[in-house]
């Protein structure tokens, strides 16, 4: 199953929420979007709940979508997807995760995860533009598996930690590369505006048999300028949800992105930043494409 979170247009609705339409909870399916709290009101409209609801949820859903009609899809035409989770406790990253990518970044391949943090307002979803902010020239793009927590997780051993995860998604950890080298922690640099495009859905776990065997890549403009496979993870999955729910709590709709492999555009000659006009295209097997236009902050 697919989950997005979408809004739809509706002068009704913009009229009644200040000019912004709510955020519901859908399934897509096919080239539509089943609403799914209106298709069952037993069911969450926001997706950290659905999570929550955990295996009776899912098969809720599932019932509903049995039972859904076509003509109550609404064609993807008619929506704007957001970020398949839009207000995550936490969005946890691991960096040099790829030992291709530790390598091209000068750096020694970690023998513990690298943990920095993005914030959920830098989220997007998929088809919403990455602004490039008048503060830096050097906006760097990094395709990534994310997974999401679907029970709420502690001290977890490594062979039972997928069952704690809800589903997996396309992310983009968008980078300022010269604000995230000013200091020794990364944050600043990660976590401008529009820099973490998410989607287009989360595929939920059962769908997904095997989360070390995803072929992922990231695209500009038809040119693959990363290509791998998230085998080559120096930290998997279940390891790092055995790791973190060590440190801390993790909640259903915490977001943990697995890092990115070889191929980013500060490792490039020359190096190969991103530019107004471009689209980047993120692509894992089985979870579909992330696809967002790029474009520069106003002046």
């Amino acid at each position: 199953m697919q989950l997005v979170t979408f809004t739809q247009s509706s002068n009704a609705l913009n009229a009644s929420n200040g000019g912004l339409a709510p955020t519901r909870l859908g399934v897509l399916r096919d080239d539509t979007v089943i609403d799914l709290a209106h298709a069952a009101s037993s069911l969450p409209s926001n997706i950290n709940a659905f999570l929550a609801g955990g295996a009776e949820a899912l098969a809720t859903a599932k019932q509903v979508l049995a039972q859904a009609k076509s003509a109550t899809a609404l064609p993807l035409s008619q929506v704007q997807l957001k970020a398949a989770v839009p207000k995550p406790g936490k969005i946890l990253c691991i960096g040099l995760n790829y030992r291709d990518h530790a390598r091209e970044s000068n750096q020694a391949v970690p023998d513990f995860p690298t943990v920095f943090a993005k914030y959920a307002s830098c989220l997007i979803g998929h088809g919403e533009a990455i602004v490039l902010p008048k503060l830096t020239e050097q906006v760097d793009y990094e395709a990534e598996l994310a997974f999401v927590i679907g029970t709420r997780a502690r001290h977890v051993s490594e062979a039972d930690a997928l069952r704690y995860v809800g589903g997996y998604v396309p992310f983009n950890d968008v980078s300022a590369r010269d604000y995230q080298m000013r200091t020794s922690q990364w944050t600043l640099g990660k976590t401008f505006d529009t820099f973490g495009p998410m989607g287009p859905a989360l595929t939920t776990a059962d769908e997904v048999a095997d989360p070390q065997n995803l072929n992922i890549s990231l695209s500009i403009g038809g040119e693959v300028l990363q290509k791998s496979n998230t085998r080559e993870l120096v930290f998997g999955v279940a390891q790092l949800v055995s790791i973190l729910s060590g440190i801390m709590t993790l909640e259903p709709g915490d977001v943990i992105s697995t890092g990115t492999p070889a191929g980013v555009g500060a490792a490039r000659t020359p190096k190969r930043w991103l530019r107004a006009g471009e689209t980047v295209d993120v692509t894992i097997d089985s979870l579909g494409t992330l696809s967002n236009p790029v474009v520069q902050e106003a002046a």
